[in-house]
């Protein structure tokens, strides 16, 4: 997924602000990653999901780097693909289901 010119841009100065506000040293983001979790959340299972798949890949990508099991740019990686993967079964699936055994991040 490729952002639109003005879309980035405006994403990249958001974050930029929030980042400072926030006081995080040396965050990357990866904008269409996270935009695309979110739009594969809406579509798949439906509306706020994209909001709280969001927030739930961030908290994942906090906690892997900060138990030192991944960098933060790994984090956000594993935890995104497999909202990803998720996303691909809508609301039904899930690690619950068979075959999900042992693949936590």
């Amino acid at each position: 997924m490729t952002l639109p010119r003005d879309e980035d841009s405006t994403l990249r100065h958001w974050s930029a602000r929030l980042i400072q506000a926030l006081q995080i040293l040396d965050l990357e983001v990866d904008h269409e990653k996270i935009v695309q979790v979110a739009d594969e959340s809406l579509k798949s299972v439906g509306p706020h999901a994209d909001a709280i798949s969001a927030f739930i890949v961030g908290y994942a990508a906090g906690t892997a780097s900060t138990e030192g099991r991944k960098s933060t740019q790994d984090a956000v990686h594993a935890a995104s693909n497999k909202v990803l993967e998720l996303c691909e079964h809508g609301e039904s699936g899930g690690p619950d289901e068979k075959g999900w055994a042992k693949r936590a991040q």
